[in-house]
C-alpha cells in the first residue's frame, strides 16, 4: 500500500538541501509512534535465510513538485507531494494518524502543513507493466578487489545483473515479510532510461549511484505486489526505489 501526502510550506515555500534523503527519512521516523519507530529502526524484518540481514520494508519518493535553485538549496513552491510505501499497514496508519493530529509539522527546521493525504492501493496485477521510478533505483554488489579490499559496484539498468539482483531482492523481501518462498524469476527492463537518469546521491557520507526513468516489470503477482509496497532495488528505507504506475504524456492534437 502507498500513502500520498500533500504538504505546503508556511509561507508557500519549502527549502531543502539537494541531498535530502536523510532529511525525509528522519521526518518519517519522527512522525511514527515511538515504539513503532524504535522497532522499525532497530529491528526491522529478518530474512529467514540470513541471520544478519534485516529489512525495513518501506520506501519513499522524492519530493514531487515545482522547484527552483536557491543557492545550495532547492526551493519547492506551492503544494508538493510525497509518497510513502510499505506492506506494513501499521506503519502507514501510524504516519497518517500523526499527520491528522498535528496542525503543523517540522521539516528541515520549517513549519509545513498537511493539506491532504490519500491511500493508493497496489495496482491490479498485470505483467508486463510499465512503472516510473518516483525515487531512483539502486542495485549493487559488494566485490573483492585483487588486493582483497571490498568495493561496491553499482549496476546500470543496461547490465543484466541489474534485473537479476532487483528480482532477487524482491524474493528476499517477500521471504522476510511472509516467510513465503517464490521462484527467483522475472525481469526489470529499462524502457525510457537515458544517461541523464543516472543520479549520484550522498547519504550520510556514502556515495550511492541510482537510476530514475521508466521500466517494464515482468514479475509474478507476489513479487509485483512487493515491488509497489516496498520498492525496487536496495536501500529503500533511505529513499530509493519507490515506484508508481507510468502513464504516457497525452499527445497534442494536430489541427486538421
Amino acid at each position: 500500500m502507498q500513502l500520498e501526502i500533500t504538504f505546503v510550506g508556511k509561507d508557500g515555500k519549502i527549502l531543502l538541501p539537494r541531498q535530502y534523503n536523510e532529511v525525509l527519512q528522519g521526518f518519517l521516523y519522527r512522525n511514527l509512534e515511538n515504539e513503532l519507530s524504535s522497532k522499525l529502526h532497530d529491528s526491522g524484518f529478518a530474512d529467514p535465510k540470513s541471520v544478519k540481514r534485516r529489512l525495513k520494508l518501506f520506501t519513499f519518493s522524492r519530493v514531487l513538485g515545482k522547484w527552483k535553485d536557491e543557492g545550495k538549496m532547492m526551493a519547492f513552491e506551492g503544494a508538493v507531494r510525497w509518497i510513502v510505501a510499505s506492506p506494513w499497514e501499521e506503519l502507514l496508519s501510524s504516519l497518517a494518524m500523526s499527520f491528522l493530529q498535528a496542525s503543523e509539522l517540522e521539516l528541515h527546521g520549517q513549519k509545513v502543513r498537511v493539506e491532504s493525504f490519500k491511500v493508493i492501493p497496489i495496482p491490479e496485477y498485470k505483467s508486463p507493466i510499465r512503472v516510473v521510478a518516483l525515487s531512483p533505483i539502486t542495485v549493487y554488489r559488494t566485490l573483492l578487489t585483487p588486493e582483497g579490499k571490498r568495493k561496491t559496484y553499482y549496476y546500470s539498468p543496461f547490465e543484466k545483473e541489474f534485473s537479476e539482483l532487483a528480482v532477487g531482492n524482491l524474493v528476499r523481501k517477500l521471504r522476510a515479510w511472509q516467510g513465503q518462498e517464490v521462484p527467483k524469476e522475472g525481469e526489470v527492463r529499462p524502457v525510457h532510461v537515458k544517461k541523464q537518469h543516472e543520479h549520484v546521491i550522498l547519504y550520510k557520507s556514502t556515495v550511492i549511484k541510482a537510476w530514475s526513468g521508466v521500466y517494464e516489470l515482468d514479475l509474478s503477482e507476489p513479487l509485483f505486489r512487493m515491488a509497489f509496497a516496498a520498492g525496487l532495488g536496495a536501500k529503500n528505507s533511505q529513499g530509493f526505489g519507490c515506484i508508481g504506475l507510468w502513464s504516457p504524456a497525452p499527445k497534442e492534437r494536430r489541427s486538421p
